[in-house]
């Protein structure tokens, strides 16, 4: 068991970590039929696809600042209980704008939810804007200038997401480079749904410090070999990947290869409720289906502190408290 370890997270989407009991109680709050794409507790989906729309239904049971805050506590003290100290959750300033609410209006909300639950239970966390890759490249540009003029301290890091197969890396370099001259922390989602390439095409036109998943880079050894020279680091969400078939179980899973070829990684939950897992539950997958000892669970969650988009000062003070 891995519950006497501390935790860090780097890659967890917001929306997709509502605790469905959460969401249930939203949904009567503002009248919603849920059936469509939940059932007793649990969220409904077949393949990626549809994954995207159910955490779309999701998602719209949270309509005000005040529910994102809610969202955002109710979160962070659900991984403050199990030992976490630092988390990074993936927010959309879309996402925001769609909903009605507008993107400041949300990220205050949210905002809000960091600070309550740090003042609660001492829990860290910073935002990463994302820009999503299926809303075409015009869309994650805003999201990146977005970023890159706000004042928001605790918005850190750039990322994008969704549909990895639309598009090509190439056709979204300039939010990213929108994203670097700010001074934000650079990630992108790639190796998850598409191959080695997808990596590749990230590491070369992007330079990220992190890659979301990034585990299909294991099918190109001379590209696993770059990651290790270059320190990239990836977030890997066993949990995600085995609930959306990028591999067909943990046995198959390269987290164990990834870290033995000098890879260096951490461990993240992505969608938690949506793939029947949770931090806690990665960690402990860690210990029992790959059989890392505590001393090499203890040594990826300080990698994902070093890693993390925040202030030396703030760094300094989560390793003290590893």
């Amino acid at each position: 068991m891995t519950s006497h370890l501390k935790k860090v997270e780097l890659h967890c989407h917001l929306e997709g970590a509502a605790p469905p009991a959460l969401t249930l109680a939203q949904a009567r709050k503002y009248n919603v039929d849920t059936s469509a794409f939940m059932r007793d507790g649990i969220y409904l989906w077949k393949d990626f696809t549809e994954f995207l729309v159910c955490y779309d239904k999701v998602s719209e049971v949270y309509r005000t600042e005040e529910d994102y805050a809610l969202l955002t506590e109710t979160y962070l003290e659900e991984l403050a209980e199990i030992g976490s100290i630092y988390s990074e959750l993936i927010v959309s300033p879309d996402h925001g704008d769609r909903i009605g609410l507008g993107a400041d209006a949300y990220m205050a909300g949210v905002s809000a939810g960091i600070r309550a639950a740090q003042e609660k239970s001492g829990i860290v966390a910073r935002l990463l804007v994302t820009g999503e890759r299926h809303f075409g490249p015009e869309r994650v540009i805003k999201a990146a200038e977005y970023a890159a003029r706000s004042d928001n301290p605790l918005i850190t890091g750039f990322n994008m997401a969704g549909e990895e197969r639309m598009g090509r890396v190439a056709d979204y370099a300039r939010a990213f480079d929108i994203a670097r001259e700010a001074g934000l922390g650079l990630t992108i989602h790639a190796g998850e749904v598409c191959g080695a390439f997808s990596v590749a095409d990230a590491v070369e036109l992007v330079r990220p410090s992190r890659i979301g998943h990034g585990v299909r880079a294991i099918e190109d050894a001379d590209l696993v070999r770059r990651l290790a020279d270059l320190g990239t680091v990836l977030e890997v969400c066993p949990g995600s990947n085995v609930a959306l078939n990028v591999f067909p179980d943990f046995a198959a899973h390269p987290l164990r290869q990834l870290r033995d070829a000098g890879v260096r990684v951490t461990i993240n939950s992505d969608d938690p409720p949506f793939f029947h897992t949770s931090l806690k539950r990665e960690y402990e997958l860690a210990s029992t289906s790959f059989g890392f000892s505590d001393d090499e669970i203890n040594a990826m969650t300080r990698t994902a502190v070093e890693a993390a988009f925040v202030d030396e000062v703030t760094r300094a003070s989560l390793l003290a408290r590893l």
